[in-house]
């Protein structure tokens, strides 16, 4: 595979990102309209949507928005690779993409939230080897049995 061309998401790429949620089964992709419209109207420009292309398809989405009520913190809401390309740096580049954008707006930090299910156990590591940290654990948060998993991590300032 190439290295990855990451860019920001248009609406002509959406059907893509619709099939790479199809195809990791993380919600219904119908959802991603309603999710992506304000970012693709101009109404939140704050909010960061990024799509990996490899070898000429998309592969990867990531999407991130300020945490309302804060200063300087953001939520890592989606990270999602097309599962014949999960292992091959694509999540991690996408997650580096996106904390470079926000060092450029001078973010302080960024939270990530996943499932504590064994099943999360890989998306968990991803998380623990790019530097973030487990903050906090929300028990039989999603369902019973499911806890909710908070990573923590500080955005590195860009020298101006």
């Amino acid at each position: 595979m190439d290295a990855p061309d990451i860019r920001p998401l248009t609406a002509d790429q959406l059907r893509a990102v619709k099939s790479i949620i199809d195809d990791v089964g993380l919600f219904a992709p119908d959802l991603l309209d309603e999710m992506t419209a304000a970012f693709l109207d101009g109404a939140a420009p704050d909010d960061l949507w990024f799509v990996a292309v490899a070898d000429g398809t998309a592969c990867g989405v990531a999407y991130c928005a300020p945490e309302r009520m804060t200063e300087g913190a953001w939520n890592l809401l989606l990270i999602a690779v097309r599962k014949n390309h999960q292992g091959e740096g694509l999540g991690a580049a996408l997650t580096r993409h996106v904390e470079q954008a926000l060092a450029e707006r001078k973010a302080r930090i960024v939270l990530v939230e996943t499932s504590g299910l064994p099943s999360f156990e890989p998306t968990r590591a991803v998380y623990r080897r790019l530097g973030y940290v487990e903050e906090a654990r929300i028990r039989d948060f999603y369902a019973a049995g499911e806890d909710k998993v908070v990573f923590w991590k500080k955005i590195q300032s860009v020298a101006a």
